[in-house]
């Protein structure tokens, strides 16, 4: 076994603590080694649900129903935007534009608008409804990163031919000209393609219900899953 001289050791101390603060301090500077941030948002003690389906699958019904017996506090992407465009606000120009241009809104940009709003309710809310999001793998994960890991993921499962049945029925008595049936397959098309890839991120966390039930079948299902969250 070699033997170091006490100097000889010094040096090669002094040494590697040069080489660790070498490689360290970037990291350091960020705050990545010692910085500790805490969620804004406390999931153990208020539940945090993503509401996913696809369009037709009835989850605007369920979330209305879910509201009035749970008091859970409901927050759609669509509705935050559509608020914020209206606030006129710095944000406001910037997604205005975004919007006349015919670009998606950045990732981002909604994240904030959702972390925001949650955070704002922080203090009131007996849980939150997020509705319609993620609608991709990697929101997923920036959400879960930015404001807090997801309670549970309540998926509402209706067939391809289930779902274009009744949004051609909506059609009918709407006159949406988004409805038609052509539009309707490249919408499920493109929504069944990021919805998988999102529920396959958490199968510990994923609650299948049958959305081509009656109403208050599903909700019964529905019910099954949030009571324990409250109890």
């Amino acid at each position: 076994m070699k033997i170091y001289r006490v100097d000889e050791f010094v040096k090669c101390k002094v040494l590697q603590l040069l080489v660790f603060a070498a490689v360290a301090w970037p990291q350091i500077r960020s705050g990545r080694y010692w910085t500790y941030r805490k969620p804004p948002i406390d999931s153990n003690k208020t539940p945090i649900v993503w509401v996913l389906g696809g369009p037709g699958s009835g989850k605007g019904t369920q979330c209305e129903k879910i509201i009035a017996k749970y008091g859970f506090t409901h927050l759609s992407t669509g509705d935050l935007l559509r608020a914020e465009v209206k606030s006129g606000s710095e944000r406001a120009k910037t997604l205005t534009a975004i919007m006349e241009r015919g670009e998606l809104v950045p990732n981002d940009i909604v994240l904030d608008l959702l972390k925001e709003a949650m955070v704002a309710k922080a203090g009131e809310a007996r849980g939150f409804l997020i509705d319609g999001y993620p609608r991709e793998k990697s929101q997923g994960i920036a959400f879960e990163s930015a404001i807090a890991p997801v309670t549970v993921i309540i998926y509402f499962e209706a067939s391809p031919e289930t779902l274009t049945k009744r949004l051609l029925g909506r059609a009918v008595s709407s006159g949406r000209s988004d409805d038609n049936e052509d539009t309707i397959k490249l919408r499920l098309k493109t929504f069944l393609e990021n919805n998988d890839q999102v529920l396959a991120q958490y199968p510990d966390k994923l609650r299948r219900i049958n959305a081509e039930d009656s109403v208050d079948a599903i909700f019964s299902q529905v019910v099954e899953i949030l009571d324990p969250l409250v109890a």
